[in-house]
């Protein structure tokens, strides 16, 4: 499967774009920059606090590693296990048939509302989107997302999805619109966190009482045991997982673990990465169903779309590890400037310039924003540094590089500019004397059009890249030039051209 219909939000401007959009806006990358650092900040200290920390990383990098090579004998696990727990599981290829899958369920209860548990898999299909084509209103009930859907905007943070607002922001967020999703703001609503908070609380209770139906994601799930695991802070996810009558989970398919021991492993990893803390507040494990606790009708959306696409790409592959902490966001120079938005996709930053590209199949459409995402980077390795999984995520982002490349070639009837540039430069550099030649010429035109020992804008479509350059004038005598008149006696061949002065 592949095509920007894959991945909601593609087609807005592609990232070049888009950010310099938003590196035009101060009060976001204020906004950024605070938030960011603070996370980043914290997530230092905790790491430095664990001895084994690279040791940990090394486990959760092998166990990933493992799980994918055998992905589809631990889905099929995972399915008998769920199976025999009291759940029932799903198969879907691509957006459209899981958000299929999830409104007939929806709709077999008689519901005309649910309310979810943050998850990016969702988001990723658009699942809000369809369900409100059928009738279907979705809640939003961790707190960022909800200032987000109430703001009718888009997450721009895997894990903060409103980071992009501030306190005062959202209190007008808040102050406009809840009256219109449910239980008002109350009268005088302060910017205090508190407050918010508090606000929020209120507006979402009702809600979490009445619900029948409950959608969630799932951080991970345990192949041997049929556990389903969601990580939170707010616990509005236990309220979301324990009181409706039926929970539906979407979760991609790299999201299995092979046993319930692995957890050990990765519940150390994903707070300190995410949030900086030690453990989540809420971790919420579950397995199938159990007879007068919690909801009794469990269903399992196993998810595609595109990553078994993704997992036949050897390189490509290792971004189906991500654990969706965000250390690479928190780390990132690009994303501190141009926040989630930019990248046009669900997936902002470093992992979703690599993991985009790959749902969508990036040579699918060559002019959507998905192409240009491997480029929206310096290349600079803070990711993988930070990747609690080890992802190599500068290697994968050449690899996506050259295939970009490769399809923007494939995709033209006529060569580009620069394509015929490179073969020019291809032939002169394959023979010596082509290029003692080109070399000869160039340096005679640079003096020509030098001033003050510099080259000022040049011709064509040299022009931008001159614009921001000074280039220097070559020297007037080329390392071929010198080493004959230097260094190659007269019974020898000159090593730079092949050519022997006695034989002149």
């Amino acid at each position: 499967m592949s095509g920007a219909d894959n991945v909601v939000w593609l087609g807005t401007p592609a990232f070049p774009q888009a950010a310099r959009t938003a590196l035009a806006d101060t009060q976001l990358r204020a906004n950024l920059r605070r938030a960011t650092g603070t996370i980043r900040d914290k997530r230092l200290a905790v790491a430095a606090e664990l001895e084994d920390w690279e040791e940990l990383r090394e486990t959760a990098a092998a166990v990933k590693r493992h799980t994918l090579r055998h992905l589809d004998h631990h889905l099929l696990r995972l399915e008998k296990a769920v199976t025999a727990a009291g759940g029932v599981v799903h198969w879907a290829a691509d957006a459209a048939e899981a958000n299929r899958i999830v409104t007939d369920l929806v709709r077999g209860t008689g519901a005309s509302e649910v309310v979810k548990v943050k998850s990016m898999a969702t988001q990723e299909i658009g699942l809000n989107e369809a369900l409100a084509e059928a009738g279907i209103r979705a809640y939003e009930t961790d707190l960022a997302e909800l200032i987000v859907q109430l703001g009718r905007d888009r997450p721009s943070h895997i894990l903060v999805p409103a980071i992009h607002r501030n306190r005062s922001e959202i209190r007008e967020i808040f102050r406009r619109e809840m009256g219109e999703w449910g239980r008002p703001a109350p009268e005088g609503l302060s910017d205090d966190p508190r407050d918010l908070a508090e606000a929020a609380r209120l507006h979402l209770r009702e809600k979490f009482l009445r619900a029948k139906v409950a959608v969630s994601g799932a951080n991970f799930a345990a192949a041997d045991t049929g556990t389903v695991v969601v990580v939170e802070s707010e616990g509005n996810g236990r309220m979301c997982l324990t009181l409706p009558e039926t929970l539906i989970t979407v979760m991609g398919i790299e999201k299995v673990l092979p046993s319930f021991a692995d957890l050990e492993v990765f519940l150390q990893l994903l707070p300190r990465s995410s949030t900086g803390e030690r453990m989540n507040p809420y971790t919420s494990l579950w397995t199938g169903v159990t007879e007068g606790d919690g909801p009794q009708n469990f269903h399992l959306v196993l998810l595609d779309n595109g990553r078994t696409a993704t997992l036949a790409d050897e390189v490509g592959r290792q971004a189906l590890a991500c654990i969706r902490c965000s250390a690479c966001l928190n780390v990132c120079p690009v994303y501190e400037r141009t926040g989630g938005h930019a990248y046009g996709s669900v997936y902002p930053g470093p992992i979703g310039a690599v993991l985009t590209p790959q749902l969508v199949g990036i040579g699918s459409d060559i002019k959507s924003g998905a192409a240009s995402l491997p480029f929206a980077s310096t290349l600079c390795g803070a990711c993988y540094d930070a990747c609690p999984v080890k992802i190599d995520i500068p290697e994968v982002l050449v690899h996506l590089r050259a295939e970009a490349v490769e399809a923007e070639r494939r995709s033209r009837v006529l060569p580009t500019v620069e394509a015929l540039a490179m073969k020019a430069a291809g032939a002169a550099m394959s023979s010596p004397g082509r290029l003692a030649a080109a070399q000869k010429l160039a340096a005679l035109g640079a003096r020509l059009v030098a001033r003050n020992g510099r080259i000022g804008a040049l011709p064509g479509p040299l022009a931008r890249w001159s614009d921001s350059r000074d280039t220097p004038v070559p020297p007037p005598e080329t390392l071929r030039a010198w080493w004959r008149r230097t260094r190659t006696p007269a019974n020898e061949d000159d090593p730079a051209t092949g050519e022997g002065k006695g034989r002149r």
